[in-house]
């Protein structure tokens, strides 16, 4: 037997929490019968939400090499395309985890799992994120010290970011790490100090890395 959130979470995309809000609203309906929190699923029985019939499926995890100019969303915005026309029609129906915005690239992961989801998106499991980052003049020890060691005041908070040159004799490109995920919050803090990103390439999110996943290419990865 398997709960019933868990259940839902495994073979409908959405976390448990989603998932026992489905329940408490009087959506998930058991062999026809309305559903309870902290009910079991049994083998054989007959999950529907809304009338839709919940079937077991196979988790699916993608990594992608997301281009610049693509969006993270199923729509188009305009003329701007989206990360789901890099993928053939059997992955349409997954979703990413997390996103990156029309001008970076780098590493998005889709899936079906929405307890994955969940747990690499919330603030409370800490997943490390790793980006490179070009800006367009070079950056001041004073602002690398702010940044790094006291952190920049945003209007949504203060803003920390771990800082490693990638090269020695450069100081455009930077290694930048983060736990947390903020709307834009790479570009918002070095325009805070008055510089602009003019590049951000996510190279690792949790235990995944791009590695040599070449642009606008993906690939199926184990859930680790």
């Amino acid at each position: 037997m398997m709960r019933l959130n868990k259940y839902i979470a495994t073979n409908f995309g959405v976390s448990r929490r989603e998932a026992d809000l489905l329940i408490q609203q009087g959506k998930v309906m058991i062999n026809g019968a309305k559903a309870e929190i902290g009910q079991r699923v049994e083998d054989g029985d007959k999950v529907t939400i809304s009338g839709k019939m919940v079937a077991e499926q196979k988790m699916v995890y993608l990594a992608l090499n997301k281009p610049v100019g693509y969006v993270c969303s199923r729509k188009r915005q305009g003329d701007t395309p989206t990360i789901f026309e890099l993928l053939p029609e059997k992955y349409q129906s997954l979703k990413n985890v997390g996103r990156l915005d029309r001008d970076s690239s780098g590493l998005i992961l889709l899936t079906n799992d929405g307890d994955f989801a969940f747990q690499m998106t919330h603030p409370k499991f800490v997943k490390t994120k790793i980006y490179e980052v070009k800006i367009d003049r070079e950056l001041e020890p004073l602002h690398q010290q702010m940044i790094a060691d006291f952190g920049v005041q945003l209007p949504d908070g203060r803003s920390q970011l771990g800082l490693a040159r990638i090269s020695d004799d450069n100081r455009l490109e930077w290694q930048v790490t983060m736990s947390e995920g903020r709307n834009r919050q790479i570009r918002r803090t070095f325009e805070a100090l008055g510089y602009k990103v003019v590049a951000l390439h996510r190279i690792k999110f949790g235990d995944y890395e791009l590695a040599d996943l070449l642009e606008g290419k993906f690939t199926e990865v184990q859930k680790a």
